[in-house]
């Protein structure tokens, strides 16, 4: 059946269901007639934005990886497919043009000067403490350190994690302040250690 010839409920139902292959078995099969649909889509979209071709292309790939790696937290009963794609673009639109904001710097602002280079104790002390980091990032609960990711590795609101998690917003805000408690706690007892 092509995509014309279903109604748009019929069509809706049949993305969900292509949603939920994906989701449940990684249904290749059904990934690739959701990308053929929606990829294009997306990509055209994007253009109407103002999104030069490869940045655009980029969006669309960003796109459909999460449809692949993350379907099951599509929620058929919440929004179409569509929404939730054109949902996801959108917000990645958004932090891309948030990200191009912060890369225009002035060479001559004052912070930006470097007044001498960072000695070699400098160097292993910040070295040392980031070690330390990442030993504390490993004892964060698995739920909580998933939440932390999501905020400040890969950019997304609180708002936005909890529409791709189906989580209550109150929820993702005090796990992720729970995981920084666990942090903080961790470092502590490192720096007593040490000292």
């Amino acid at each position: 059946m092509t995509d014309e010839v279903l109604s748009d409920g019929d069509q809706r139902d049949r993305f969900a269901a292509l949603a939920k292959a994906v989701a449940d078995h990684r249904d290749q099969l059904a990934f690739r007639q959701l990308f053929n649909h929606f990829a294009p889509r997306l990509n055209y979209w994007l253009h109407r934005r103002g999104l030069p071709n490869e940045e655009a292309e980029e969006i669309v790939q960003e796109v459909m990886t999460v449809l692949w790696h993350r379907a099951e937290l599509y929620d058929a009963s919440r929004s179409s497919l569509s929404t939730w794609l054109f949902r996801i673009a959108r917000n990645r639109h958004i932090d891309l043009q948030r990200r191009l904001k912060t890369r225009i710097i002035d060479d001559a602002e004052p912070l930006l000067q470097i007044d001498d280079v960072p000695g070699m104790e400098t160097m292993l002390e910040s070295e040392e403490r980031e070690a330390k980091v990442r030993e504390a990032l490993t004892r964060i609960p698995g739920e909580q350190m998933e939440l932390v990711r999501a905020s400040f590795f890969l950019g997304y609101s609180h708002s936005e994690i909890a529409a791709c998690t189906g989580l209550p917003l109150g929820t993702v805000k005090s796990r992720i302040r729970l995981a920084f408690e666990h942090l903080r706690k961790a470092l502590d007892g490192h720096d007593r250690l040490s000292s």
